[in-house]
């Protein structure tokens, strides 16, 4: 990446001031070395000042413009041709004026920066040997003339080497952050929606055990009033208050049902899943009849938080399923049952049965029963399956009920 753009393209984070100071480093040594030069050339320290300052100027000019337009990289040849140019400016450079070899190191962080490692560290080894090459113009072949720019630019490249790393730790850690914030927001809908849900749920009963209820209570009363009254006017007054009653016991219904799930807007537990089962007894067929489903249930009912209705409800809906699209069964049975301290729920057949391996845990027919535990999971409860290969299958949910109203 060119130097003008070290470290963008990543949103702020930690790092940034890291990069952003990395880039305005490599601008400040290469725009300071090239204006040594031309001071020391003002001073009278090299011959030929005007084609020195010249020259300067043009590789000041090439660098400037190039980082901007190797910034926005229009074509993907103008970063090699911008290295190849300032290479070669700097070449030129460093046979008039000595001084114009110390450009060189900030060259190597340059070229390790906008080329890829491939191309980056033979251009420095090339940058190197010129550097030797030109030095040998001025001073001759020596030990700190060839040295210098061999360490300078291990040294280059070993810094390069860890620039990469640490904007590849940068790049990740964003893309970690993104993913939680991500997360985070779901998690938020998640949480918001089941929120919106319960409250609904919340309402619906409260709606139906007072608004409802009471709306009920008078429909009766006004309607047992009516045969104790003989005034007429009397009387139509009462069938009018009988007749709203009724209208807005209709219309809280209706609140009622769209705030609960459509199975059990307007009856109980025990009611839906009768409901269910005759449903399920006349949607059945094996062979030429149909399983016969039958309901008992067992303990005083009681009233259950609705999400927990609601489980049973589907549960023994997606037992019955199973029952009719797999076991081959003649008979079934939902068994509700009201216990001291929990609600249990068992639908029995004596269909063909299977073999209880994990292989049929992982098989598609399957899934039915893995979204009944997750179900009974969700919520606190127990799982029991049971079948044999033609002794039929038997499911089994426990919930506790003082959990469940927690």
């Amino acid at each position: 990446m060119p130097p003008a753009s070290i470290g963008e393209g990543l949103p702020h984070s930690a790092l940034t001031p890291v990069f952003s100071g990395l880039r305005i480093g490599l601008h400040v040594l290469i725009i300071g070395l090239t204006g040594l030069v031309i001071v020391r050339t003002l001073l009278g320290a090299v011959p030929n000042p005007v084609a020195v300052v010249s020259l300067s100027l043009l590789f000041l000019a090439s660098y400037v413009g190039g980082s901007e337009l190797a910034r926005r990289r229009p074509w993907r040849w103008v970063v090699p041709v911008w290295m190849a140019v300032l290479l070669v400016e700097w070449l030129a450079l460093t046979l008039l004026a000595p001084d114009a070899a110390f450009i060189v190191f900030p060259l190597f962080f340059l070229q390790l920066h906008v080329l890829p490692l491939r191309a980056g560290i033979p251009l420095v080894l090339l940058s190197v040997l010129l550097t030797i090459w030109a030095m040998s113009f001025h001073v001759g072949l020596s030990l700190g003339a060839t040295l210098g720019p061999l360490v300078g630019a291990g040294v280059a490249v070993a810094v390069g080497l860890g620039y990469r790393a640490l904007l590849r730790e940068a790049a990740e850690r964003q893309n970690l952050i993104e993913d939680l914030l991500t997360t985070r927001t779901e998690l938020a809908a998640t949480a918001r929606d089941a929120g919106t849900l319960a409250e609904r749920e919340r309402l619906a009963r409260e709606i139906h055990d007072t608004v409802a209820q009471g709306l009920s209570s008078i429909q009766m009363l006004l309607h047992a009033v009516e045969g104790r009254v003989s005034d007429p006017a009397a009387l139509e007054h009462l069938r009018l208050a009988r007749d709203t009653a009724a209208a807005n016991l209709q219309e809280t219904r209706r609140f009622i049902r769209e705030l609960t799930p459509p199975a059990l807007d307007s009856q109980t537990l025990p009611g839906a899943l009768a409901r269910l089962a005759s449903s399920a007894e006349r949607t059945a067929p094996v062979g030429d009849h149909a399983t016969r489903v039958s309901l008992h249930v067992t303990g005083d009912p009681i009233a259950l938080p609705m999400s927990l209705e609601t489980t049973l409800l589907r549960i023994a809906q997606g037992s019955l399923a199973n029952v009719a699209q797999h076991a081959g069964a003649n008979r079934a049975e939902v068994t509700l049952s009201y216990m001291t301290d929990e609600v249990a729920l068992d639908v029995v057949d004596d269909g063909r049965g299977f073999t209880l391996t994990d292989a049929t845990a992982q098989s598609p027919d399957s899934f039915g029963l893995v979204a009944i535990r997750q179900r009974v999971e969700a919520l606190g409860g127990s799982f029991v399956l049971e079948s044999a290969p033609g002794l039929g299958t038997a499911v089994a949910v426990r919930f506790p009920i003082r959990q469940a109203r927690a």
